[in-house]
């Protein structure tokens, strides 16, 4: 068992799409959370679909059974710092990106997700799934 964990957006989606993996992995954690931020990427993508009601039903539903974390004055300062780190470091990653990792390492959480580039960031655990 590995302990808690934040999703990330791909995550999720895979999750969605009932990948047999993911379900495992799930199964061996502890504690599971979503940011608000993967909520609205969420959205956005449901709002572009051809399925658009179907999707954004299915995202009302998991919102509903998920420990959600959302953004305070804490996660901006982690912000902040993750976002010099990487400026300092020529390592820019996308904004939304930015504010999963800091709700991440605000919660002391190890994040779940299938992007590299949040292995710039100074003191964030990361898993790939």
């Amino acid at each position: 068992m590995i302990g808690n964990v934040l999703l990330d957006t791909n995550i999720v989606i895979a999750l969605f799409g009932n990948e047999s993996s993911i379900r495992q992995q799930l199964a061996a954690v502890n504690e599971v959370f979503i940011p608000c931020i993967v909520l609205g990427e969420l959205y956005f993508g449901a709002r572009k679909s051809t399925y658009s009601e179907t999707n954004i039903n299915r995202i009302d539903e998991f919102a509903s059974s998920s420990n959600v974390l959302l953004c305070d004055t804490e996660t901006s300062r982690q912000y902040g710092m993750i976002k010099a780190q990487l400026r300092a470091k020529g390592k820019p990653i996308p904004e939304n990106d930015l504010w999963i990792a800091a709700i991440a390492k605000q919660h002391q959480l190890t994040l779940v997700t299938r992007d590299s580039h949040f292995q710039h960031i100074e003191d964030l655990t990361t898993e790939r799934w």
